[in-house]
């Protein structure tokens, strides 16, 4: 008997199908996020410093410095990601011979990531970069009181919108457009109703035409880097925008919330009211620090609360974190599979069982159970599922990443 045969008979005892969880996990994407591969600096001619409440540290070499270089790491990172994936990228990834300001961006600077994805069968998504940038004043884009300033974001968030209609046309599959933006106060606001009115006003502008294949979502966060004080977008502002804007859905990040919120409690909750949940998967250590993701408990919930509320395919699955203080293609590498690892776990819980016993009042038997199934086998389903996706399963992938880098410190000194 193999170990996956062992496995797959130790679970058929909680009633749990090995290989239903296997075909589940290959057809459920992940939306992947470009920006680990070079620290969210983007293709832009002339880029400036990462700012607006962000900040990427380490120093790690190697880093893609254009649009091949990227490419080429992430089509490595992909030979050792199992499953379904998606791409993710910002608007300051555009290909352009000059350099465009964000908002005339249009679908053609993005055609060398559409002729990417398709050999490639990916899905793309999308987002404003509303930060790293002059027109971003006293830490205020949408909600600023310059008028010259919301308007040049708001046509940059059209242009974004319309980039990710492109996307879902020629890909024939959706795109999520997330509007993120790091407006805030350092100090104590005397104001913090105006900026959230103007917030309002601006977001009601950029979502006025309506779209086919974008699914729009904002996000918000407790505070960044110079804004600690007051965030405009807040949870409670975003979450009654998406309530009252039909078509517009709230993103959760995990990393931003206070430290003693979790989204794996958020999530049935909005899914009591929405019929989508777009999610950013990352680590938050103390803050919104973006660390890699690990295969840890509250990464596990969120997959247990997705799959047990048969929501595959209502919750949106993106990453978003950066690290320069390691190998960035291994970054990409271990914070999928981490995830897909997560859901995995969550597909081979006795979910049924663990809930009719709540739903029971045995919560003395539904404690043991859960903690039980801590050491279910889900190691050698997991390595099956890598072996039937053509990716290496064991640690030993790492080698591959140790030989590519060999490569890189030969070409990009």
């Amino acid at each position: 008997m193999t170990e996956f045969e062992f496995a797959s008979a130790r679970l058929k005892e909680l009633g749990v199908d090995a290989e239903k969880a296997i075909e589940t996990l290959a057809g459920t994407p992940i939306s992947i996020h470009c920006w680990q591969g070079d620290d969210v600096v983007g293709l832009e001619k002339n880029a400036g410093a990462l700012s607006g409440g962000i900040q990427t540290t380490g120093n790690y070499p190697y880093k893609a410095r254009n649009f091949s270089e990227l490419c080429a790491d992430f089509d490595k990172a992909l030979t050792l990601i199992p499953g379904k994936n998606r791409l993710n990228l910002h608007a300051s990834y555009a290909v352009t011979d000059s350099a465009v300001p964000r908002d005339e961006l249009k679908p053609e600077h993005f055609k060398a990531w559409v002729d990417y994805a398709k050999k490639r069968s990916l899905g793309l998504d999308f987002n404003p970069t509303c930060f790293s940038h002059p027109m971003v004043k006293d830490n205020l884009t949408l909600s600023s009181p310059d008028k010259e300033v919301r308007e040049f974001w708001i046509r940059h968030c059209i242009a974004s919108r319309r980039i990710a209609a492109y996307f879902a046309k020629e890909l024939n599959t959706y795109s999520v457009c997330n509007v993120w933006v790091p407006d805030g106060f350092k100090d104590i606001p005397a104001d913090r109703l105006t900026p959230r009115l103007r917030l309002k006003e601006s977001l009601d502008r950029i979502f006025e035409e309506k779209l086919t294949g974008v699914i729009d979502c904002v996000e918000s966060k407790v505070f960044g880097i110079g804004v600690e004080a007051c965030t405009v977008g807040s949870n409670e502002f975003y979450m009654s925008y998406a309530a009252s804007h039909s078509g517009v859905y709230n993103l959760l990040d995990n990393g931003h919330y206070h430290p003693t919120e979790v989204v794996s409690d958020k999530i049935p909750a909005l899914l009591a009211f929405f019929d989508k949940i777009p999610l950013h998967v990352t680590r938050p250590v103390r803050w919104d620090s973006d660390h890699v993701v690990r295969y840890e408990d509250e990464i596990r919930e969120i997959a247990c609360e997705i799959v047990r509320n048969k929501a595959m395919d209502k919750v949106l699955i993106g990453l978003d974190y950066f690290d320069a203080s390691i190998n960035r293609v291994a970054a990409w590498v271990i914070g999928a599979r981490n995830a897909k690892k997560a859901l995995l776990f969550a597909l081979l819980q006795p979910n049924e069982k663990l809930m009719r016993l709540q739903e029971n009042g045995e919560h003395t038997e539904l404690l043991m159970l859960q903690e039980e199934c801590r050491l279910l086998p889900v190691e050698a389903v997991w390595e099956e599922f890598c072996r039937r996706m053509g990716v290496k399963e064991k640690e030993n992938w790492f080698d591959d990443i140790k030989e590519y880098e060999r490569k890189l410190s030969a070409e990009r000194i």
